[in-house]
Order: structure tokens, then C-alpha cells, then sequence
């Protein structure tokens, strides 16, 4: 029997293909990622956590995002002096956003950016609410003026508020003695966060967004400022105005109610593992828990 001879076949180099495949794979994936330039975070409960201080994994998710040539930026609703070792802890070279952006100022020039304070009537008007007789006893409440922690007495909760913020409070007794100057933020706090809900649910049926900002940075806390002072405004302001980039062009991170707007405004908006649902609902991902490091999660999955 005769077979025919042919000529063999070639079969293809599938490496090659492969390495092909992979390299538009990859450039397809560069195309479809977000084109992030800056990096916005809230400091308790998304950086610091029960240790009040940034974890070492988070803290080199942070540097190793800068070496990228990604900015960094704090935004919280501590107060200017309380936030200011975690500004310098990641060598950020913007302005600090504090008191839910209401304050913002450039620690390096200590150039002050924006000061937003309360009116003084709202003022006046909160205070007659907090001291109501059936209130009184069960909150105690904050008045922040100039970059000061002013109260009535040195309940409990604020002795514990004043440990983990590092900010001795000045009792003064009557609050209202305190009003030649409008506080930048007032906040009143209390262990019953059912009482806080319901604190924050009546006074945003008397007052409209256009009048006070109102919100919860945690269960305890319930907080006042400005009308247009929120974190959401707060990092327009530092990408758009001092960086010129678009919302695009933004991450933030955050973990609470008063982290809802700058989550909205962000191209990128990662809210903690630790969150509320009503704060998670909103956020493109969801990171692990913050003493799960989960800052860190959200800095490798986005930027590194």
C-alpha cells in the first residue's frame, strides 16, 4: 500500500496567542478602569479604628498609592487640631477638610481655605431643643469655636470624647455665654443611639437642608453645621477647584452617614464593611470591616 506524502502541519505557537490575548485583555481592562488622581479619607472607622491610630497594612496601602503619583487627602467631622496628626501621618500635601468640611485649611501654609460657621439664631434655636426638660439630662452637647471644644459639664460621654480626640473641652456652664462667636459645628451626644435617631429625625422635619446640615458621623452623634459645609462639597472643592480634575478622577472612602455625600460624588465611592446598610446601599464596593483593614482592600482593589 501506497500513502500519499504530505507536507506536515504547523501547529501554532499557542504561547504566542496566549501572550496576545492576555496583552488586550489588559489593555482593555486599562481602558475600562477609572482614572483615579485622587484618594479621599475619612479617619474613624475607615482608617483608624478601635486602636485610633492607622494600622501599618492600611498605612502602606496609603504610601504605596502616593508612590503612584495618587494624591491623598483627609476628610472627617473631627475637629482641625484632633485631625491633624492623621493628615501628617500620611503625608498629605493638601488642606486638611475637618468639621465635615466646614473647615479647611492648608497645614503646611496654614492657609485657611474655607470657614463655614453656624448662624447664631439655629445656634440659639439647637440649644433651647438639647436643654428642653425631658433632653436635658441625657445629652450632652458640644460647641466647636475656633478650632475650641466648648460644654456644659465634663459629663462621662465627653470625657470619653475628649480621650480619643485628644482635645481638652472647656466647661463654661451656660453655652449661651460662649455665642459672641458662631460655632463652626455643634454636636450632642449620647450612649442611647435610639435617642439620637429620634433627635435627627425631628429636627430634620423643622429644618431644611438649605438651613442646617444635619447628620451622624457615629450612632452617638448627632451634628450640625453650615448648610453647604459637608464632605461632599468639601472634596469638589479640593479636586475640582485646587486640583482640576472631575468626580471621575476621585476615590473616597468612608464609613457613615456623614460620608454619604462625598460616596456620591466620587467616580470611585468604597464604604466600610462596618457601615450602615443605608450608607453601604449607596457605595459602588463595599470594603472588609476597618479592623479588618479594609481601607487597605479598597486601595489595592482600586489603585495598586
Amino acid at each position: 500500500m501506497f500513502f500519499e506524502e504530505r507536507t506536515p502541519i504547523e501547529i501554532p505557537d499557542l504561547t504566542h496567542h496566549e501572550s496576545l490575548i492576555l496583552k488586550m485583555l489588559r489593555n482593555l481592562t486599562e481602558m475600562m478602569q477609572p482614572d483615579l488622581r485622587l484618594l479621599v479619607l475619612d479617619i474613624d472607622g475607615t482608617i483608624a479604628g478601635e486602636s485610633n491610630d492607622i494600622n501599618p497594612s492600611v498605612l502602606n496601602a496609603i504610601k504605596a498609592a502616593q508612590q503612584k503619583g495618587i494624591q491623598v487627602a483627609i476628610a472627617t467631622g473631627r475637629m482641625y487640631r484632633s485631625a491633624l496628626r492623621f493628615h501628617h501621618t500620611v503625608g498629605s500635601r493638601l488642606p486638611l477638610a475637618a468639621y465635615q468640611g466646614a473647615w479647611i485649611q492648608d497645614p503646611n501654609t496654614e492657609t485657611v481655605h474655607r470657614h463655614w460657621s453656624v448662624p447664631r439664631e439655629q445656634v440659639s434655636a439647637l440649644l433651647d431643643y438639647f436643654e428642653q426638660t425631658e433632653l436635658k439630662s441625657l445629652l450632652s452637647v458640644h460647641f466647636y469655636i475656633n478650632d475650641q471644644l466648648y460644654v456644659r459639664e465634663l459629663t462621662p460621654e465627653t470625657k470619653a470624647y475628649s480621650e480619643r480626640s485628644g482635645i481638652q473641652p472647656i466647661a463654661v456652664g451656660d453655652l449661651r455665654t460662649t455665642l459672641k462667636t458662631e460655632p463652626t459645628k455643634v454636636l450632642a451626644l449620647s450612649d442611647d443611639t435610639d435617642l439620637i435617631t429620634q433627635l435627627l429625625g425631628s429636627l430634620q422635619k423643622q429644618y431644611t437642608p438649605a438651613e442646617l446640615y444635619l447628620t451622624k458621623s457615629v450612632a452617638t452623634f448627632f451634628e450640625a453645621t453650615h448648610p453647604a459645609a459637608n464632605k461632599g462639597s468639601a472634596v469638589r472643592y479640593l479636586a475640582e477647584d485646587l486640583l482640576g480634575l472631575k468626580p471621575e478622577n476621585v476615590m473616597t472612602i468612608g464609613d457613615n452617614f456623614n460620608d454619604v455625600e462625598m460616596l456620591e460624588y466620587a467616580g470611585v465611592g468604597v464604604a466600610m464593611g462596618n457601615a450602615p446598610e443605608g450608607v453601604q446601599a449607596i457605595a459602588q464596593w463595599v470594603a472588609p470591616s476597618v479592623e479588618k483593614d479594609g481601607a487597605a482592600a479598597a486601595i489595592e482593589e482600586f489603585l495598586l
